[in-house]
């Protein structure tokens, strides 16, 4: 298992292409969800992601309504004054929250600092296990992710090997 965040970067954008044709390949023949499910939860089970926080660092979280009064409420303030100074608005992804140096504006080190109101995106995160819509409807994501989450690089090539899935030469 690959945990190295400089050889995930690395490998995973190495695997760019062939994880397009992978996530192409799995909409075109039928598997059990489950089975992907089960091997998605070994992995992310066994890797500690407040020793990574990579994701925090390099993808943007969107901000639902339903989040905003959630983490207002966590935070103690108006919703008004949460979007104002912790969202901006984008136009290609909506309302985002704000980004510092290090990454998500809640990022505190490798933690959450308002973890127990992350937004529902942060929850499902890696959307391997759990998320909305189907596994292979989430695949969209996954080459990108690759090249950031252990857990998404680890995982796709389980499942590339399961599957049988014929890799391109390296």
């Amino acid at each position: 298992m690959v945990t190295d965040l400089v050889q995930i970067r690395r490998f995973g954008e190495k695997a760019r292409e062939e994880n397009k044709s992978f996530r192409a390949w799995m909409k075109r023949h039928n598997f059990i969800e489950k089975r992907f499910k089960a091997a998605a939860q070994r992995i992310e089970d066994s890797i500690d992601c407040t020793t990574c926080a990579n994701c925090c660092r390099v993808a943007t979280t969107q901000v639902s309504e339903r989040d905003a009064e959630h983490l207002a409420r966590f935070l103690g303030i108006r919703v008004k004054d949460f979007l104002r100074d912790y969202t901006v608005e984008t136009g290609d992804e909506g309302r985002i929250l704000r980004r510092t140096d290090a990454g998500c504006i809640f990022l505190d080190g490798n933690l959450c600092s308002v973890y127990d109101a992350r937004p529902q995106t942060c929850q499902l995160f890696p959307h391997l296990v759990k998320g909305n819509g189907s596994l292979v409807s989430r695949m969209w994501h996954m080459p990108d992710r690759a090249v950031y989450c252990p857990i998404v690089f680890n995982t796709l090539e389980e499942w590339k090997n399961d599957t049988g899935f014929q890799k391109r030469p390296k």
